[in-house]
């Protein structure tokens, strides 16, 4: 039978794996030599990192804070054994979860400032502050910039996968809005076609109507007939208004039908249209099939069909005339109607759309469309239109396309940084400590000499208190080379002779009072 772990315990068993693996370094202390103070130190560490795993999450900067604070009480240059282990790991789990880089600067930078003044008040050298210095950086900054590395890296794969599904939606956008664009165009092609059609039977049965040929039963038949294809247009422009959206884009693929083509059919309907074509060639019709862009060429064919609607609409009987004049590099196209006959005429039918939506086309074919009233009564629609060039590609979806990418490439640079600083930073301040440390290594010996007369006057049982006030402030960092380890329970401060000697002044306390003094022959 298989046993199931709960998912608390199941989610605090990493934390539990950490804490054995810390462990291990204290529980080999305990296998040496009879160090009671080690031991203690081991025995202290078992119950302090359990603390530190446990907060390693909540509180990552705490969880380093506690071994630190561990080592500097053992050691305080910050090299414990016992903790070496811990401030690596915690330093690099600070680094992972983290948001924020600054808390741990000043974190970092606070050890740094207060070893300085522990090291030169209770060590009376500076030295053991280097080595805080470097255990710092190596042991618990290196981590921890490792660490901050490792979270951005996974942030530049989380931004990726979010990037990856973003565009994935724009995509589908882009396909809704491609759908979209359709509908118009269908009913914009219905609008062009069926409703140029419907005004041209509702024009001939118009004519019919008032026309004196027919019986009455005729004309009412012909009236019958107007009044359905102005229901049939009315209809049309409701489905138009359901088919239309916002973004509604002209169609790019001009019609396969030629302007003369539509003259033609406005002839067959009763209109009285006369076609006029000046080209660089006799006789050449600057339709869309000579060499006219896409744009331009439906442009001109919609230019010219809906002022031969708005004509058969608004000025029954009047008559119309179609100018096209090309050069080199525009097109101007005129459709100008004389003023509408004397007499009844039937009421126009019109979906209030038709010159709004020429504007746009002609606007997207690179060219202007001006429309207005004549002095006489008529009306004019004139087109300039551009005979070279393309109409530019649909952008649609880019802008959010580039701005992912740009997104994800700036991720890629932090990372990028990161990872330099990872590197970069370590280096130069193990740099300037080198530089520092040779810098105090030239002038320090000239601050651990004692005069031979304060020597001297320095006598057995002298309070450490009254003899510190006259001793260098600054001691050798090590006695010389063999000295022979004091006795236990003295605590011995050695001073140069002289700069440059060899020699060198040993002064050993206990409960306070001065209890030995010698000179030691150095030799390193």
């Amino acid at each position: 039978m298989t046993t199931v772990l709960p998912a608390g315990w199941r989610a605090r068993l990493p934390g539990l794996g950490i804490w054995l693996i810390l462990c291990v370094v204290p529980a080999s202390a305990f296998n040496g030599p009879t160090d009671l103070r080690l031991w203690a130190t081991a025995a202290a560490a078992f119950p302090l990192l359990a603390v530190a795993v446990l907060l390693r999450n909540r509180l990552p900067l705490v969880a380093v804070a506690l071994p630190v604070a561990a080592s500097l009480v053992v050691s305080r240059d910050l090299f414990t054994p016992v903790y070496c282990l811990a401030l690596a790991v915690f330093g690099y789990l600070a680094g992972v979860q983290m948001a924020r880089a600054r808390p741990a600067l000043w974190f970092f930078t606070g050890i740094a400032a207060a070893g300085l003044p522990l090291s030169a008040l209770l060590d009376r050298t500076v030295w053991p502050w280097f080595s805080l210095l470097l255990t710092l950086l190596l042991n618990v900054v290196l981590p921890w910039l490792l660490g901050r590395y490792r979270r951005q890296y996974r942030q530049l794969v989380r931004t990726g996968w979010q990037l990856a599904e973003r565009m994935e939606h724009e995509q589908q956008a882009v396909a809704d809005r491609a759908r979209l664009r359709e509908r118009a165009r269908i009913a914009q092609d219905m609008h062009d076609s069926l409703g140029h059609d419907l005004a041209l039977i509702a024009l001939r049965a118009g004519a019919l109507e008032i026309g004196p040929r027919l019986d009455p039963d005729g004309r009412a038949a012909a009236g019958e007939l107007r009044e359905a294809a102005g229901t049939a247009t009315e209809r049309l422009r409701e489905i138009i208004g359901v088919l239309r959206t916002d973004d509604e884009t002209a169609p790019r693929s001009p019609s396969d039908e030629s302007v003369a083509a539509v003259v033609d059919r406005a002839r067959a309907s009763g209109m009285t249209v006369t076609l006029e074509q000046t080209a660089e060639g006799a006789g050449e019709e600057p339709a869309a099939g000579s060499g006219l862009p896409a744009m331009t060429g439906h442009a001109l064919h919609r230019v010219v069909q809906e002022s031969l609607t708005n004509a058969a609409k608004h000025a029954p009987g009047a008559a119309v005339r179609v100018r096209i004049v090309r050069s080199a590099e525009q097109l101007h196209i005129t459709v100008a109607n004389a003023p509408r006959p004397a007499g009844p005429a039937p009421a126009a039918v019109s979906g209030g759309s038709g010159l709004v939506g020429l504007d746009e086309r002609v606007r997207l074919a690179g060219g202007a469309l001006h429309t207005g009233p004549t002095p006489e009564g008529g009306f004019t629609v004139s087109a300039r239109l551009p005979t070279t060039g393309n109409a530019p590609p649909s952008s649609a979806g880019r802008p959010q396309s580039t701005a992912a990418a740009r997104e994800l490439a700036a991720e890629r640079q932090q990372v990028r940084r990161r990872l330099r600083q990872t590197v970069a930073v370590p280096l130069a301040v193990i740099a300037a400590l080198l530089v520092l440390m040779g810098v105090f290594a030239l002038v320090s010996p000239s601050w651990t000499v004692l005069d031979r007369a304060v020597y001297d006057g320095l006598g057995i049982g002298t309070q450490r208190t009254k003899a510190e006030s006259v001793l260098p402030f600054f001691a050798l960092d090590a006695p010389p080379v063999d000295t022979p380890p004091p006795p236990r329970g003295w605590s011995c401060v050695y001073y140069s002779v002289r700069e440059g000697s060899n020699s060198a002044y040993r002064l050993c306390f206990a409960d306070d009072r001065l209890v030995g003094k010698d000179i030691l022959e150095r030799r390193g």
